[in-house]
Parts: structure tokens; C-alpha cells; sequence
């Protein structure tokens, strides 16, 4: 009896995690054509009684102003690694570990992972989940699909989520006519946008733009977002 048992539970646990599987492919694939209607943070926005603004704009659509600026900003390894930069991670970890201001390791195609189909937090399930919806994403989307859902859904603001948004509410225009600099104020507020702002920023945010836009020419440069544009 007891091995019947422990059969049934192991041959059950396998099937639940065969359905988990197919049905996370089938919502990877389904999110490689078709924009993400709702993420975790704008659920829970229009929960609380907020406003969302959204509003899906193709990547060929955008400034290449944007994409340039997310890559020398946050991931600079973007086009060059497979969803995880263990470099980076090392460099935090090590900086972590000295003492230093915290850094941390995550690229976009990470941040992209948590944006789209998890919640937020740092529990080793929802990191373990990340790492696993990270290698769909980049087995199945590219790195142009990746940055464009990226560009569309990132939290910019309360109740204020996608670059096409942001440049509507902050500088009263469309994502195609962003300059490199509205490009690199927008991106100087990641990843802390509640408590960083666009309209007045800090003196650190304003340097940090400006190092932001010297970034963009480097990229577009040094062709360092030639993954995006083949």
C-alpha cells in the first residue's frame, strides 16, 4: 500500500509539472505575438484604485534613442550574452561582499522575465522563475522582441508602465520623436522609478542622465545594438 502511494504522488507531482511546463510554453509563445495585456504591477495598481496608462508601441516604432540608452544604462552585455550576464552577477556579488553600494546583477532580459509574467520580490522561488522564464524568452522571443516588451511595460512612474507612456506624461510626445536626452532622463529614473522623478530630478539623476546620453553614442557607435536592427 505504502508504495502504491508513494507511485501515485510521484507519477502526480510529474504530471502537474508537465502541465506547469506546457502551459508556461504556451503563455511564452503566446507573448512572442501578441502584447502582454496586464502585468503583476498594473494589476495591482488598478487594485488599488489607480489609474494605469499603457499603451503598446512596435520597436521599430521608437526613438533608437531608447533601446541604446536601457543598454548603456542597464545591460551593456545585452546583445552578447543568453539571458544572464555572469560577469555581472560576479561583479556584484564581489561588490556586495566588499561593502560596497549594492549593485545588482539583473539584465534586461531578466528584468523582462519578472516584468511580464512574475511578481515582484527577492524569494528563491521567484528568482528560480525568473532564471527559468529568462532562458524561454531568449530561446523563443530574440532580443528584438525582448526589448521591445521590455521598452512597453517597465514601470515608469505610478500607474505609468512602457517608454510609449512615459513620453506621453512626461514630455507630451510620441516614443518615435524622443531625443537621445529625453531618451537618457527617462532611463535615468530605473530601476527605483516611485522614487526617482523625470520632471525634477535630483542632482545624481541629472548626472546620471547626462552619462546616460554620452552612453547612447557609444552604443550607437560601437554598434553594440546590432542585435536589435538585423
Amino acid at each position: 500500500m505504502i508504495g502504491r502511494a508513494i507511485g501515485f504522488l510521484v507519477s502526480w507531482f510529474f504530471r502537474v509539472l508537465g502541465a506547469v511546463f506546457v502551459l508556461s510554453l504556451i503563455w511564452v509563445i503566446a507573448y512572442r505575438f501578441l502584447p502582454p495585456p496586464m502585468t503583476w504591477l498594473m494589476a495591482r495598481d488598478s487594485v488599488d484604485g489607480r489609474k494605469v496608462q499603457y499603451t503598446w508601441v512596435p520597436l521599430t516604432a521608437m526613438s533608437r534613442s531608447l533601446p541604446r540608452a536601457v543598454i548603456g544604462a542597464e545591460d551593456a552585455n545585452f546583445c552578447y550574452h543568453h539571458g544572464i550576464d555572469f560577469e555581472a552577477v560576479k561583479a556584484a556579488a564581489q561588490a556586495n561582499y566588499q561593502g560596497r553600494k549594492l549593485r545588482g546583477g539583473s539584465t534586461i532580459s531578466q528584468q523582462t522575465a519578472k516584468n511580464a509574467f512574475l511578481w515582484p520580490g527577492r524569494s528563491y522561488v521567484r528568482k528560480g522563475l525568473e532564471a527559468y522564464f529568462t532562458g524561454l524568452i531568449e530561446i523563443f522571443w530574440g532580443k528584438p522582441r525582448i526589448m521591445e516588451v521590455y521598452l512597453n511595460i517597465v514601470e515608469m512612474g505610478p500607474g505609468i508602465y512602457g517608454m510609449p507612456a512615459a513620453s506621453k506624461h512626461y514630455f507630451g510626445t510620441t516614443v518615435d520623436r524622443l531625443s537621445p536626452k529625453q531618451a537618457a532622463r527617462l532611463t535615468a529614473i530605473l530601476p527605483q522609478p516611485i522614487k526617482r522623478s523625470v520632471v525634477k530630478p535630483s542632482k545624481s539623476v541629472r548626472r546620471y542622465a547626462r552619462r546616460i546620453e554620452r552612453r547612447v553614442k557609444v552604443v550607437r557607435d560601437e554598434g553594440i545594438d546590432t542585435c536589435l536592427w538585423q
